[in-house]
């Protein structure tokens, strides 16, 4: 099956480059500290944040000059087409721990010494990227929440279509169908990669332009995540009179 028509289009009408739609909301839950529901086309994800709090198991093992970090993804039973019951998978557990990886290079955890910050994702829909999906939803509900990072920790996918042109942000039916997948997590602003993996072996010749354009993405969606952070803050701090005189009395 061809992922890339002669005109250029893959098989949701994108081009190579062009990256799914974004929208997202945060605060979206009242009981976490922080919240965050976020979509990427058909990807739809929430993310909430507790904590920091004290550490509730393993107190001894528990470092006293930073805080400990506790993931944990899981998919809701309806998230998928299929629909037959299975235990939590070991590509759960996996993703569980490519997740705490990822926050751990940015959240700082020696601002918050003898506490624990609990991330919690789970996809609602799922059609392709949903790793890079939750690290994006868990940014946005980790800034909710107030705790302390470094930068972003931003997420994305490429793959080939063809054998040969890169796509990003690639779907379920491009995760399945195309080539080699690379799912990177960066920190923007520096440059730092936090994460990377590939789903199948990738030619030297075919790894450089495909994890070239799977930043990009990165950078892309930081740029509009940036965007909805700022109005978001905006549209609280004009509910609340930031800046008047009426709230500086």
């Amino acid at each position: 099956m061809d992922l890339l028509s002669r005109q250029g289009l893959r098989t949701d009408g994108r081009r190579s480059g062009e990256l799914r739609r974004i929208r997202c909301k945060m605060g979206v839950f009242n009981q976490p500290d922080g919240s965050a529901y976020l979509e990427q086309g058909n990807t739809k994800v929430v993310a909430a944040i507790y904590g920091p709090h004290e550490i509730r198991t393993n107190r001894a093992k528990a470092p006293n000059d930073s805080a400990v970090i506790n993931c944990q993804y899981s998919m809701a039973t309806f998230s998928r087409s299929e629909r037959k019951r299975r235990p939590r998978d070991n590509k759960s557990a996996e993703l569980t721990l490519h997740l705490k990886q990822a926050m751990a290079t940015a959240i700082k955890t020696d601002l918050y010494p003898k506490s624990q910050i609990d991330i919690f994702v789970q996809v609602l829909q799922s059609d392709g990227g949903n790793y890079s999906v939750c690290v994006n939803a868990a940014t946005l509900a980790l800034i909710d929440a107030g705790i302390a990072m470094e930068e972003f920790v931003i997420s994305c996918t490429s793959s080939l279509a063809n054998g040969e042109t890169p796509l990003v942000d690639i779907s379920h039916l491009e995760e399945t169908m195309g080539g080699p997948s690379l799912t990177v997590a960066i920190l923007p602003i520096s440059g730092k990669i936090a994460m990377l993996e590939t789903s199948q072996r990738i030619h030297i010749n075919h790894l450089e332009p495909v994890l070239t354009e799977a930043v990009r993405g990165c950078r892309y969606i930081y740029e509009n995540l940036n965007k909805i952070i700022k109005k978001h803050y905006e549209e609280i701090g004009g509910a609340l009179n930031w800046g008047t005189e009426e709230y500086n009395i």
